[in-house]
């Protein structure tokens, strides 16, 4: 399936470390031909790190695409049935984001974002990087994994050694993860080899 012409919701949520891989493929969607939305939790909009200033990524963000940046829930809500996305996609997915979403809160732009889309019926993607994926927030990844309509961007564990319970997607099959959730299929396999020594 062809991603031209399709309406994509891109969430960033503060998985700072990373951004450098994810924000290339907002430009990848949009180069695919796609209309790219951004979504960005409150966490990205006002937090500096070592891995740049918030005030920088939202530039860049916003460099990737014509769309403005969608940064407050009341912006996120009509998102649903009033103007629908074909999908959205959360790159990265935090830990935190992760276990609100599979509980039931919607307390970002990005979050409500995701359900308002769930509302209509069609696809949310998650690239998931958390730090408890394999510990604590085990549960909540699993029983986002058998729920309708959400998709997961193949992951797997990114340093079994130093960090064990850490996953973590791999950013560059997210055009294709995405292709397939439009089809709302899960692209296989979705556990994947992700560490090299």
């Amino acid at each position: 399936m062809s991603l031209k012409g399709k309406h994509i919701g891109f969430g960033i949520t503060g998985s700072h470390c990373t951004y450098e891989e994810v924000v290339p493929v907002m430009e990848q969607l949009v180069e695919a031909g796609a209309k790219v939305t951004p979504f960005v939790s409150f966490t990205v909009q006002s937090t500096d790190t070592k891995f740049g200033n918030a005030k920088d990524w939202l530039a860049k963000i916003q460099e990737m695409t014509d769309e403005p940046i969608v940064d407050t829930i009341p912006k996120a809500e009509p998102y649903g049935p009033q103007k629908p996305l074909d999908c959205m996609l959360i790159a990265p997915m935090t830990g935190n984001s992760t276990s609100k979403l599979a509980n039931a809160l919607t307390d970002s732009p990005v979050l409500m974002a995701a359900k308002a889309t769930l509302r209509t019926g069609r696809p949310v993607v998650l690239a998931i990087s958390t730090n408890d994926a394999l510990g604590l927030n085990g549960v909540n990844v699993m029983k986002l994994m058998s729920t309708k309509n959400i998709y997961f961007v193949p992951f797997g564990q990114d340093h079994p050694y130093k960090k064990p319970n850490s996953l973590v997607a791999d950013m560059t099959k997210i055009p294709e993860t995405v292709e397939f959730a439009l089809n709302h299929q899960q692209i296989q396999p979705v556990l994947i080899e992700r560490y090299k020594e």
